[in-house]
Parts: C-alpha cells; structure tokens; sequence
C-alpha cells in the first residue's frame, strides 16, 4: 500500500511563538493529519509530511531528492517522492523499494547509485536508480551478525571521502555483555569494510573488515562531517548501574557522541580505540557517584557487576580508553546524528527513556561544531551543549502517546526530516 493511501488528516507548518509555547498551524499538506503538537526552539517551524508508516526507522535522502524510508514493521523500504506545497513539502507519490532486507539501516553511496540496507544479519547492497525508484536484487555484502540479544538493530553508514568503505556497527547482546572485552565477540564494536569486495564476496562481520572502534555499548546512529570528514557515533549506554551496592541508574551512565578521525587519512590516531565498555562507563551527574569525589562529567568509572578493567587498563587511563567528545542525560536513547551541510552544527535524534523516571528524552537537539577544527564548540564536560530544536510538549505522555525521533536526513534545500517510529510518522524542520 502506497504512503499516500495510509495518510489521514491535515498537516501544519507551524511558527514559534515562544520557547515553551507549542507550534501554532499555518500550513497544510493533503490529507496528512500530525498526532501531536511539538514545541519547536528559537527560529524553527516544522510541518507532519507523512503517517502511517510502520515503524520508520533510519532515513536518506536520494539525488532526485526523494525521501527512502527504512519501515522496520514491514522490513522494507519506502520511496516517497517529494515536491513543494508552497513554503512547506508534502509527498507527490510513494512506492516500496526493496522488502525483507532492513530493520533499521539504510545508506546510499556517494554517487547516490547503490542502496544499502541492514538487518539483523546481514548488509545488502542494491543498484538504485532514483529517477525510478527501482533496483535490482540485491547482493549481500556483509553476513554473519545474527544473535538474539538485546540489540537487533545495525547502524551503517557511507563515506564521501572514502567512496569504498562502509560503516556496519553492532551492538552488545545484554546490557552488560561481558564477551565484548574481547575484540573478537565482534559486539559493542564499529567495523569498515571494502564494498566493492563486499560485491565479490561477502565479508564475514567477525572475520572480515577492520575496527575503527569498540567498546561501545550500542551504536545505533554513524555519520561523517561533510567538510572534515569526520567519523562521529552517537551511543546507548548501560541501564541499571550500581556502584558500591547503590543505585546511580537515574542519572547515570551518560549517553555519548564520539569522535573516530577521518577514514582516509595516512594517520589516523582514532582509528581502532577502545571507549571503555563493558568495564568502564561515562558519567553524566557526578554529584550522585558520591564514592568518587572527583569525578567530572564524561570521566568513566567502573560499576558494579561488570568486568574488571585492568586488562585493557585503568578506567581513567586514557592513553589506553577513549573518551566521548560530548556526553547526553542518562537514557535519552541518540538513534541518529547529521550534520549541515556546512559542518557547523550536527543534530541528533533522541529516541528517550525507558529506564528513567521521569522520562527524559524524546526530542531532537542541535550540537554547534567549531567550523575552523570540525569538532564541538562546547567541552567535553559540558552540560550544555544541546540546543532545543523540536520537543514534546510534555514527555509525561511519553513513551506511548508522543512522537519518538530515530531518523535524520538533509535535502539539498537544508530541510531536516525526522522520522517517528511509534507514531509512524516523518517530520520536516525548517530553518536548520
């Protein structure tokens, strides 16, 4: 069934009126009808351009400037074709890709020729024609990532710098997997592979590829600084920690962005890092790790029940552990991380709680970069380095009535979309 056909109701462009005051309607797409009122922050509008849609997940924008969508509900891949209503986009018409090939991941090559999508299992590669919408059958290129863990989901991402390589992360199989202090569980870990190999052969995950880093509990959203070229992750980390027999989960572990170095460089320092996990975490509410006074926020710290660090080294040693570039509230669930088009601000998608109350998250936040470096205007322990974009106006209805953000994409007109997956709905923001 096309999008066009599941949409009900009328969307709106809306204008701030205030920081705290929620959108007032000013504009419509046919027949497409948005669930929830969002509060925007200073300078932004948004409008609803689709619902319907059976858990979209990640996002792309294609080189026709068609919006494909990764539907984990139907495991398939959604084309809508996009065109102007005035100042606002609505979908022209919409038909299905590929099927039975993603749960959540969906990339496209730099030249915008070749789709890639990811399951549980596998990474599959498709020649795209954006003109049509159509591909061909697909060839798996990577294999070998099924376990029925906690993490179903695989993250990719591709490389305009290094137009060969592909992204592939996969998460931990528990909330505290304990196999993942070794490299060779290939969990909590982001792996790069050759795609044109992959086309010949596909790669084994565990076997095949190189690391760029591990030790990070769930990567569920990678991207590259168009200007820098950059690798960034955003990062799920651990529920439930305790530390010395108390509970600290509310407010800690922190939530983490992270900084991998540039795929093609010579040197590339960051390249095969360890960030610390399963033994060690990141702090995000000092005050409340009371044992350790001298803790600062993003410092990781060992908690109860995991793994003892000393085979990799002190968790406070960072010639041997990583650490985040800028760390997010506990829980808050980063699904995905974009950046303009000038590099000068990345915006992430906060999927929110589940393991807090209260709830927190649910919302996308923008982060300013520096444009003379590529790396974040605020430190690393700052507290402040989100930016309000698009929110709910009360995360008390949260997680079951209130839209939850996973995907980003950029138009070439600098529109973000955002996808909603329990609401099954995609935004668009204005004035990113």
């Amino acid at each position: 069934m096309g999008v066009l056909s599941k949409l009900t109701g009328a969307v709106a462009l809306t204008t701030m009126l205030a920081s705290d005051v929620k959108a007032q309607a000013a504009g419509t797409c046919s027949g497409v009808t948005g669930r929830f009122e969002p509060k925007l922050g200073e300078g932004y509008t948004y409008s609803v351009l689709a619902t319907g849609l059976t858990s979209p997940r990640h996002i792309v924008i294609d080189s026709e400037g068609n919006l494909l969508v990764a539907e984990a509900g139907t495991q398939s891949v959604t084309r809508l074709v996009l065109e102007d209503q005035e100042d606002i986009v609505c979908v022209a018409s919409s038909n299905e890709v590929a099927s039975g090939s993603t749960n959540h991941g969906i990339a496209l090559s730099g030249d915008g020729k070749t789709l890639f999508t990811s399951n549980l299992a596998s990474v599959t590669a498709y020649t795209y024609d954006a003109t049509t919408g159509s591909v061909d059958a697909g060839t798996q290129i990577v294999k070998g990532m099924s376990f029925q863990g906690t993490h179903p989901t695989r993250a990719i991402a591709t490389s305009q710098w290094s137009p060969d390589t592909i992204l592939v992360a996969r998460g931990s199989g528990a909330n505290v997997d304990n196999t993942t202090v070794d490299q060779a569980a290939a969990r909590s870990i982001i792996k790069t592979f050759s795609i044109s190999e992959g086309l010949q052969a596909a790669h084994d995950y565990a076997e095949g590829g190189e690391v760029l880093a591990w030790g990070l509990r769930n990567i569920v959203g990678l991207t590259e600084d168009p200007v820098f070229g950059g690798i960034w992750s955003v990062e799920n980390q651990m529920d439930d920690i305790h530390l010395n027999g108390v509970d600290i989960h509310t407010n800690n572990p922190a939530e983490r962005l992270s900084y991998h170095g540039i795929l093609n460089a010579t040197d590339n320092p960051q390249k095969g890092r360890n960030f610390g996990y399963p033994s060690c975490v990141p702090a995000w509410d000092p005050s409340s790790i009371t044992s350790l006074p001298n803790l600062s926020v993003g410092d990781l710290f060992h908690p109860d029940d995991v793994p003892d660090p000393s085979d990799i080294g002190a968790c406070d040693d960072t010639t041997a552990r990583a650490t985040g570039r800028l760390h997010f509230p506990a829980h808050t669930a980063p699904l995905d991380v974009k950046f303009t088009a000038d590099g000068t601000a990345a915006y992430i998608a906060f999927h929110g709680s589940w393991d807090r109350s209260p709830a927190d998250g649910y919302r996308v936040m923008r982060v300013d970069f520096n444009a003379e470096d590529g790396q974040p205007v605020e430190a690393a322990d700052s507290t402040t380095a989100q930016v309000p974009v698009l929110e709910n106006g009360d995360v008390g209805d949260c997680p079951n009535n209130c839209f939850r953000p996973v995907g980003l994409a950029f138009d070439a007109k600098g529109r973000l979309f955002v996808s909603s997956d329990t609401s099954g709905e995609i935004y668009v923001i204005y004035g990113a």
